[in-house]
């Protein structure tokens, strides 16, 4: 089965890279002409577990190629997939479709034969239908269908969530469209993988209900570990006797800084615009929004007040600047915000991140250090500040913190360690949803002497 993919972004490339590894033909595409010279050398544009290798394994089958050229990669193809970039646009937080319309025509204008055009980038309900008419416009003698085949990777496990998906949604008009999407994943419905049959605009809204239900679970859990905090309770407690529900599950119930990346900021704000005009305002998840935007600052001032209300002049270690560990995306990461305004108000930011550091560096220049590892970046710190959940901070003992540490304060917005074992040792320790705690005092014998003898008295 020949397979065209436009666009070699996460979606793009992880997608076609691994329809190429279940044994179809695929080639991909991009207008990026420097992207796809590196793609042919080897080369892998974006950092994801596993990807380079399957790349350079399916190139060498001779089952993926890479090329600039889109009338190339569709020429003899039965499926071409879009799966462009539909960032959000700064006017009105709608997705912007400009990248999805001009491969729609371009698609039109190089397609000679029967295919079944596929969006894969999240869209709006309602855009295969103007993928459809922007087709028909270009080619207008054109034999072709539409079809909605949303993605549901997460950035860091994609080739697994590629290749041992829940579930594949597919969305289409004809029978004949959605048999040729069946065999196209038949590789995987062969395995049990349960496949979803629906029409276009249930297809489409399916990837925006998914991902803005995540994002609820997330504001949620972290309303309620401000609550914790407040009242005296303990959000490890609490979320771990909510997910035991079968019914609400344990998934996205973990407190921290808030949601980030390049896919529930851009899905939240588009589905509030779907809404709007649909004339059915999506409120909640409005207030999910609203409670997302203000985590990263409740951050700041949770770490400034770690620093006795005055971070000038301190050294403050910032381990994690991607929104999630397992890639090297940057894009809403709170961890970004805490560095700007930590740096703005003073302090002295050295950070590390195990794979972010370049893509830190184009948002924030300047603005903070950048330090080759984690022990760097904690040597002679006055604060520690866990953003990311790297497994090289969370496995790291706390005692070898507090080794290269000036001062023993520790910020953990990832709740990686026992407030109980920190105190112990020595640290003033601040998290999430829980208590923070003080160093044990040390008491002498003689002040033990002391206040047994008040006591008596």
């Amino acid at each position: 089965m020949k397979v065209a993919v436009i666009g070699t972004g996460y979606v793009g490339l992880v997608s076609g890279t691994c329809l190429a590894e279940v044994g179809w033909d695929v080639t991909c595409v991009d207008k990026v002409t420097d992207k796809i010279e590196k793609l042919n050398k080897g080369v892998i544009p974006i950092y994801e577990p596993g990807l380079e290798e399957l790349v350079t394994k399916n190139v060498g089958a001779g089952r993926l190629r890479f090329t600039t050229a889109i009338a190339e990669a569709v020429k003899d193809a039965e499926v071409v997939i879009i799966a462009v970039g539909t960032p959000t646009r700064p006017l009105d937080g709608n997705a912007d479709l400009q990248y999805v319309y001009a491969a729609a025509e371009e698609i039109g204008r190089s397609l000679d034969h029967y295919a079944v055009v596929v969006t894969k980038s999240t869209v709006p309900a309602g855009t295969g239908f103007q993928v459809k008419r922007i087709v028909s416009e270009a080619n207008p003698d054109l034999d072709f269908d539409v079809a909605s085949n949303p993605e549901f990777l997460r950035e860091g496990n994609a080739i697994y969530d590629f290749m041992k998906p829940d579930r594949i949604v597919v969305g289409t008009e004809t029978d004949r469209a959605r048999e040729l999407l069946e065999k196209l994943y038949s590789p995987f419905a062969d395995q049990g993988v349960e496949l979803i049959r629906t029409d276009l605009i249930s297809s489409e809204l399916i990837k925006y209900a998914a991902n803005t239900f995540l994002a609820t679970k997330v504001s949620f859990i972290n309303e309620m570990a401000d609550i914790c905090e407040k009242l005296g309770g303990n959000i490890e407690d609490v979320s771990r006797g909510m997910g035991s529900d079968n019914r609400i599950g344990h998934a996205f119930l973990r407190p921290g800084p808030g949601y980030g990346g390049s896919c529930f900021p851009k899905d939240t704000l588009a589905m509030v615009h779907i809404g709007e005009r649909a004339l059915s305002p999506a409120t909640i998840v409005e207030a999910v929004i609203s409670v997302n935007r203000a985590r990263g600052h409740r951050m700041v001032a949770k770490i400034v007040q770690a620093a006795d209300d005055d971070v000038r002049g301190k050294r403050i270690a910032l381990l994690g600047l991607t929104f999630k560990p397992n890639t090297d995306d940057v894009r809403d990461s709170i961890a970004i915000l805490i560095a700007e305004e930590l740096s703005q108000a003073g302090a002295i930011v050295r950070a590390y991140d195990p794979k972010g550091m370049q893509q830190a560096y184009r948002v924030l220049d300047d603005a903070i250090e950048y330090c080759g590892s984690a022990d760097d970046a904690l040597d002679d710190a006055d604060i520690c500040v866990i953003a990311t959940e790297w497994s090289e901070f969370t496995d790291k003992k706390p005692s070898e913190y507090k080794r290269l540490m000036a001062e023993p304060v520790l910020v953990d917005l990832r709740n990686a360690f026992s407030p109980e074992e920190m105190a112990d040792l020595g640290f003033t320790y601040v998290s999430i949803g829980r208590s923070a705690v003080k160093p044990k005092p040390v008491r002498t014998q003689r002040e033990g002497d002391l206040i047994g003898i008040e006591t008596r008295l």
